[in-house]
């Protein structure tokens, strides 16, 4: 194994204690670092306590785990500030929590557009509230490629466009969508920009000023952070123009019988306890990330890619899904091999060893555009190196001698 490839496994527990594991699931979970397991174990036997308005040592000692973890978030992310930082219980919840509140300010007529690339998580509550409220929904389409067809972006935003929600990088093929080029349509149609960057947040530390959307949305467990958190990121100015989602306590300014005043952002998102151990767990992680060498990152996870297409390429009867050439994809690599199922092919490999995902991978409109039913994908994260590629291309091998 590469060597520095092997510093990095040893610093994730499980990954430890399994050597021989090819984990290529971490599209669905990354594994979890070790300064993100210390820190919830240390919040959780140090300082477990609320967060809010506690006037004893315990509970003001974990409001400050809390904000400082609020303000690493903020970083990670090169956020104008830490109060557009926003904790959710993952990327659904954050895409959700637009999807009601910033749809609570839009009405009949309004468009809002998505992509067939969506995982469902930014699909489904667009249909939720366009039968609530009667909006319109329209779709980017895609090409043969799964890339975002964006040749018809002006005609489908129209002139009732509010927002344009997208994935930054697709789940199921890996294609990165073209940001700058929907950012700079939608601002010409006055639309905001939500970014789903669940995807991505793996790859390294993002710029949301750069990107020049208006929310970002992601999850802890898909960047070596614990699962049950998430982050919401939106322009200050956005995020103070939004009603809440949830009501609750440590949302509101004041509570009447016959009024409530809404605490300011991102407060006003927050009802409720908050998932406290996850975000200081989450903080760790995205922390330890932002130490990294990521343009050397990206070579080798690049170059894994490129192994891994090839000799995919060479199987007879598969089909790769999405960007032949693995510098348009992010490491995510989905195939689909003729007579076999995917759940059959992960049981085989899962007999090897090596961890993958079969099924529609909640992107059903996406797979039925590249018409297949369900796929089986390997992804690719830091922790991985050639040993994983040809157990995988070995792996198969085996697959079609057995399931043949």
């Amino acid at each position: 194994m590469n060597a520095a490839v092997s510093a990095l496994r040893s610093q994730f527990p499980l990954l430890a204690a399994a050597p021989g594991l090819h984990y290529l699931d971490s599209a669905a979970t990354a594994q979890i670092h070790g300064a993100a397991l210390d820190a919830v174990i240390r919040h959780e036997t140090t300082c477990r306590a609320n967060v809010m308005r506690g006037t004893y040592a315990l509970a003001e000692a974990a409001d400050r785990a809390f904000d400082a973890a609020r303000h690493s978030v903020a970083r990670f992310l090169n956020a104008g500030s830490a109060e557009e930082i926003v904790f959710t219980a993952g990327a659904t919840a954050a895409l959700n929590l637009v999807a009601q509140a910033f749809g609570n300010t839009l009405k009949a007529g309004d468009r809002v557009l998505i992509s067939v690339a969506e995982h469902h998580s930014n699909f489904v509550p667009w249909q939720m509230l366009r039968e609530r409220t009667g909006i319109e929904l329209a779709l980017i389409p895609v090409g043969a490629d799964g890339v975002l067809d964006l040749g018809r972006l002006p005609e489908l935003m129209g002139s009732r466009c509010r927002l344009v929600a997208v994935t930054q990088c697709s789940n199921v093929t890996g294609a990165w969508s073209d940001v700058a080029a929907i950012v700079a349509a939608a601002r010409q149609a006055g639309a905001r920009v939500l970014l789903d960057g669940a995807q991505a947040v793996q790859h390294g530390p993002q710029d949301v000023r750069a990107l020049g959307v208006d929310f970002y949305a992601f999850s802890g467990h898909k960047c070596f952070g614990p699962g049950g958190v998430g982050v919401l990121w939106g322009r200050a100015q956005v995020l103070a123009a939004l009603p809440p989602f949830l009501g609750g306590g440590g949302m509101i300014g004041e509570v009447t019988f016959d009024n409530t005043t809404w605490a300011a952002p991102p407060q006003r998102f927050e009802a409720g306890t908050p998932p406290i151990a996850q975000a200081i767990g989450l903080a760790a992680a995205l922390d330890w990330m932002m130490t990294l060498d990521w343009p050397q990152i990206h070579a080798r996870e690049q170059r894994l890619g490129e192994l891994l297409i090839e000799g995919l390429q060479r199987i007879p009867q598969l089909r790769l899904l999405g960007p032949a050439t693995a510098d348009s994809r992010a490491p995510i690599v989905s195939f689909d091999i003729e007579g076999l199922h995917p759940h059959d092919i992960c049981q085989v490999l899962d007999g090897r060893n090596l961890a993958l995902r079969g099924g529609h991978h909640c992107a059903q409109p996406l797979l039925a555009a590249l018409g297949v039913e369900a796929c089986t994908r390997a992804s690719i994260a830091l922790y991985n190196d050639e040993t994983d590629i040809q157990a995988l291309l070995d792996g198969l091998v085996e697959v079609q001698r057995t399931l043949t």
